[in-house]
């Protein structure tokens, strides 16, 4: 039970640094309903490094609510949602 509330923990942590990453790299261009991608995007990325994290941190005892967990989804998140919002425009 305790590793299934550690990954809605890393479900909501991706959405919340999805929307943060939103506010802080402004996008003119954007158009409406871009909130709900990018909160799936983090907390899809948010998943994938949670679960890196507890792989390569604790890979004898594995938890989700672990410190290698929550910074791989942490990390991860980050780093995707800001790759799509910087790097998506230019590509574009």
């Amino acid at each position: 039970m305790q590793n299934w509330i550690g990954i809605a923990i890393w479900i909501i942590m991706g959405a919340a640094i999805g929307l943060m990453m939103r506010a802080a790299i402004s996008r003119p261009e954007e158009q409406p309903g871009h909130a709900q991608v990018i909160m799936a995007l983090g907390a899809f990325a948010s998943v994938i490094g949670g679960m890196l994290g507890v792989g390569i941190f604790h890979l004898f005892d594995p938890l989700a609510l672990s410190i290698g967990g929550m910074a791989g989804a942490v990390v991860f998140a980050t780093l995707m949602t800001f790759i799509y919002r910087w790097g998506l425009r230019t590509l574009i």
